[in-house]
């Protein structure tokens, strides 16, 4: 009688392993890609209410010079944030239009709402949670708060900062500064 379904141990060794393999990177996301300087950067599509082109802006006094102001977007009226500024990051040239920035990123929680300013249409990256680098060693030397920094993620040749916008709006409490610029 003849035994169909034979195999070696070496073999299911093998098939074992590839199964844990397929369990540790099985967990996806999806991220926006974007530029602040010349680098990388994402944050979770799940963070991202929509992309918009940059509404006017209106100037508010009193808040930290990141805070580029606040617009109206579909009737809310939110504060845009501009990134380069925040980290610290030396701005490009700007484009031949003169402009800076023509799209805006809306960031949405439960108690947050804020438009990311960026300078190209973003686009999406999907990838393996095992493909986030955590490592704190670079952290460290970040003045942001470590919690807003979740890794980089490493894609072929591409190094991309991911970045927890919730987290970070917390940390600066935008909420409660744009606030106190409205009443003033």
């Amino acid at each position: 009688m003849e035994n169909i379904g034979e195999t070696t141990i070496t073999e299911v060794i093998k098939e074992a392993a590839a199964d844990v393999q397929k369990k540790d990177t099985g967990k996806r996301i999806q991220l926006i890609i974007f530029k602040l300087g010349s680098e990388e950067y994402a944050l979770p599509i799940d963070q991202i209410k929509e992309v918009v082109l940059t509404p006017r802006i209106a100037k508010m006094p009193q808040t930290p010079v990141y805070i580029k102001g606040v617009a109206n977007i579909r009737g809310s009226i939110i504060a845009i944030l501009d990134l380069e500024q925040k980290f610290g990051i030396e701005k490009q040239e700007k484009n031949n239009s003169g402009a800076t920035s023509h799209y805006t990123l809306v960031v949405e929680s439960d108690t947050y709402k804020v438009g990311v300013l960026v300078k190209e249409v973003p686009n999406t990256l999907t990838i393996n949670v095992i493909e986030i680098d955590r490592a704190s060693n670079f952290i460290q030397y970040s003045s942001l708060d470590e919690s807003c920094i979740q890794g980089v993620v490493k894609s072929g040749e591409r190094l991309i900062i991911l970045v927890d916008m919730i987290r970070l709006m917390e940390a600066e409490n935008i909420n409660s500064t744009v606030a106190k610029a409205l009443i003033n």
